[in-house]
């Protein structure tokens, strides 16, 4: 008995796995490009804690990775490889630790921006906000199994030439990018961006034309003599 699912459940299934993972991709972009860095310096913090786009910044690199997390699920009901079905459970896990941060993160301190006036105050309240040994705890158990995640990826599509690697790079640097200049992030959520485009794309294409992670393509059986 087939394991695969049926010819219309398949298609519909490549379909929204791959919008999925398109519209994953442009909102791994729109987050570091949109996010204010005003929060850099405690002169415009609150005012870069408070803006709309903050809000929509985070807001959108947390349904990135909802949205990635869908577009997996999708590459693994196609080729069912243990790699995959690792790369699901271990995506979805890191996505709930890292959006229990991103929530607080986005929510607290817009809030604070908007109604604290004393810079000192303010650092002190996004540092307790960010920085207590449980919410860093949780963000970096979230985000090293999201990295995780991205290598299972590329290990479980390592016969499609690469096409996985800028999603595997993507989210094994996902964690160190935090720590660099506002120009690293939108370089590296570019990156992120482009490896879900990229699965998007394998998946939008029909099983036929495309590689199939376990092997080469299943040729046709010959005619009877």
């Amino acid at each position: 008995m087939s394991h695969h699912p049926a010819p219309a459940a398949g298609t519909a299934l490549r379909r929204t796995g791959a919008a999925a993972f398109a519209a994953a991709g442009v909102l791994f972009v729109l987050y570091p490009a949109a996010r204010p860095y005003g929060d850099l310096d405690p002169a415009t913090t609150a005012a870069a804690f408070s803006s709309h786009w903050w809000l929509t910044a985070h807001l959108s690199a947390v349904l990135g990775f909802l949205l990635a997390g869908t577009g997996l699920l999708a590459l693994f009901l196609r080729h069912r490889t243990t790699p995959l079905a690792a790369a699901v459970a271990t995506w979805w896990l890191g996505t709930g630790l890292t959006a229990v941060y991103y929530g607080a993160e986005t929510f607290a301190l817009h809030v604070l921006g908007a109604r604290i006036d004393d810079p000192a105050l303010l650092a002190q309240l996004a540092e307790a906000i960010r920085m207590g040994p449980a919410q860093v705890t949780i963000f970096a158990a979230g985000l090293v199994l999201l990295a995780a995640a991205g290598v299972f990826t590329a290990v479980g599509l390592r016969s499609l030439h690469g096409t996985a690697l800028p999603f595997a790079a993507g989210a094994v640097l996902f964690l160190p990018q935090f720590f660099a200049e506002p120009g690293f992030r939108v370089v590296h959520g570019t990156l992120l961006g482009l490896g879900c485009l990229l699965l998007a794309a394998h998946l939008a294409r029909r099983p036929a034309a495309a590689s199939v992670a376990g092997g080469p393509a299943a040729q046709p059986a010959p005619s009877a003599a």
